[in-house]
């Protein structure tokens, strides 16, 4: 075999080498039904069977997994995904056929949406096309992918790598994908090396993926893989020391104490991990609750899932971002079904200005879990003084109608997202208590270029000049009004970037749970230099 090396896109850091899996659809084990046979029946009979698989795993994933396979759940429940599959089966077409062309045809308009979170949601569906194919013919499926493999192939459906055993390493390598897909987002979360956009891969037995550099080297050559055992083995040590810092404060130089918070996506996140390991909570994105195809959540569901947050952190800050519905996470009955551009449509704090009734529940359970924690309340997609000021009239609306009932609360302090262009340039205009940069859509919107479409992930940079600029422009305005300022966007877990922000002044950085030692270990590196 002839050493090869591609280079592509970056989707998630680190360096993994190993024996090659190659992803592909599942081969048929027996022909497909018949026509004389009952085609509907079959069909059925499968897609329960496709549901029993995914809520076997929707119990052995948390977070955003579970949130992935929730939707699969939820499309696949869904009649109308079926039914024109059903309807063809009635015409006289084979069931195999009739679900390929009816799902295929649902995939390709996902695909082709200009809205980014349909076009992710495109591998969801394919994922749920090929599982139900497998028990509609018989297929016996992907395989049991062995602990310590290099994936190979066109792209990767979540459940593959959901249900894949990370914990002896292993490694990404796709043809095509995206580093802003729902793979890759899982990828860096549980700190799976991943390369995405490498072309034809063809052939290869064993392979070497470098997160870092967006590069795969294929069959690589005895001397190769000799030169790269000091990296791996650097690589452990690293791993090893970052995981003895995830418990300690770490420091500037000059003294200056940095804070390491963690995000969380849903109370999923938080299982197997110690508050000791975090100076709290810097994000709770509160979207877990408002669920697809499940009624919006009353006060008393929001105030206990709030307060079991808050009581995990064990005395430690926690802020909760008000509810980001819209652009790529659209909630059913609350956000917009028809906007040309959801990302600068009606989103984050204008949705919930809209509904004002959704808006005050929230805002009530929040201001009485205040009561008994250190809780902040955030409010995303901030763009102009005025939106920010009509939040904070609501929300002492809210505690004096509380107070007037005889219900004890208390108001917290009520921040700021930047990640409106509009919102970093000026955010001396704003009265909030503290700012957090949000780096994901900072980016998009700066550079105009959607974080879900892979033809234009290249410009989606969070360490680009004009991003960081903005950046700097919110840390300035802090400093000016002497409120804190903090980082909770994909940016802060980016290693490469960590010293660049730490320049700009930043004192706070929120990463996901599995990215505190390693950025605690960059924070101490910068510091040493």
């Amino acid at each position: 075999m002839i050493e090869r090396r591609l280079t592509g896109r970056s989707a998630s850091p680190g360096l993994a080498a190993g024996p090659v899996f190659v992803i592909g659809r599942p081969v048929p084990q027996r022909a497909p039904v018949l026509l004389d046979e009952d085609g509907e029946a079959a069909l059925r009979q499968a897609i329960d069977a496709a549901l029993t698989d995914l809520v076997a795993l929707v119990e052995k994933v948390d977070g955003e997994g579970a949130d992935i396979i929730g939707f699969q759940i939820a499309m696949l429940e869904d009649e109308a995904l079926s039914e024109g599959a059903f309807d063809a089966i009635a015409a006289g077409v084979p069931p195999t056929h009739a679900w390929r062309s009816a799902l295929d045809a649902e995939i390709l308009d996902y695909e082709h949406s200009e809205d980014p979170y349909f076009q992710a949601r495109g591998v969801d569906l394919a994922d749920i096309r090929d599982r139900v194919l497998a028990h509609l013919t018989g297929a016996a499926g992907p395989g049991q992918v062995p602990p310590g493999s290099i994936l190979i192939g066109e792209d990767i459906a979540p459940s593959l790598f959901l249900s894949t055993d990370w914990s002896k390493g292993g490694g990404v390598a796709l043809a095509s994908g995206s580093p802003s897909s729902h793979v890759a987002m899982l990828a860096r979360s549980r700190g799976i090396p991943m390369v995405t956009g490498l072309g034809t891969l063809g052939t290869a037995e064993q392979a070497i993926v470098d997160g870092e550099a967006g590069a795969v080297t294929f069959d690589p050559k005895p001397q190769t893989l000799a030169a790269l055992a000091p990296t791996l083995a650097a690589k452990g040590q690293a791993d090893a020391h970052a995981e003895t810092l995830q418990a300690k404060p770490v420091f500037l130089a000059d003294g200056t104490p940095i804070e390491v918070m963690i995000n969380v996506a849903s109370p999923a996140d938080l299982k197997g991990h110690a508050p000791e390991i975090c100076d709290g909570i810097g994000l709770v994105r509160t979207e877990f609750l408002f669920e697809p195809g499940h009624p919006l959540p009353d006060e008393e569901a929001q105030y206990a899932a709030y307060t079991a947050i808050a009581a995990w952190a064990d005395g430690r800050p926690v802020t909760f971002r008000t509810l980001d519905a819209g652009g790529d996470k659209p909630v059913e009955g609350l956000t917009e079904a028809s906007e040309s551009n959801p990302f600068l449509g009606l989103r984050g704090l204008r949705l919930s200005l809209a509904r004002p009734e959704t808006f005050r529940v929230q805002l009530r359970a929040l201001v009485r879990v205040a009561l008994h924690h250190d809780i902040r309340i955030m409010l995303p997609m901030v763009t102009v003084p005025a939106e920010f000021a009509e939040a904070s009239a609501l929300l002492d609306e809210v505690v004096a109608g509380l107070i007037g009932e005889g219900t004890p609360c208390r108001r917290p302090l009520l921040g700021m997202m930047v990640e409106v262009p509009a919102a970093a340039l000026g955010a001396l205009r704003f009265a909030a208590d503290f700012y957090s940069i949000g780096s994901n859509d900072l980016t998009q919107y700066t550079m105009a270029a959607a974080r879900d479409i892979s033809a234009v992930a290249a410009l989606n940079d969070a360490g680009d000049p004009a991003v960081l600029e903005l950046m700097g422009r919110a840390v300035g305005a802090g400093r000016i009004r002497k409120v804190p300022v903090s980082i909770c966007g994909d940016a802060a877990a980016e290693i490469r970037l960590v010293p660049q922000l730490l320049g700009l002044g930043l004192t706070c950085l929120s990463v996901p749970p599995a990215f505190v030692g390693r950025v605690k270990a960059a924070i101490e590196s910068f510091a040493s230099v």
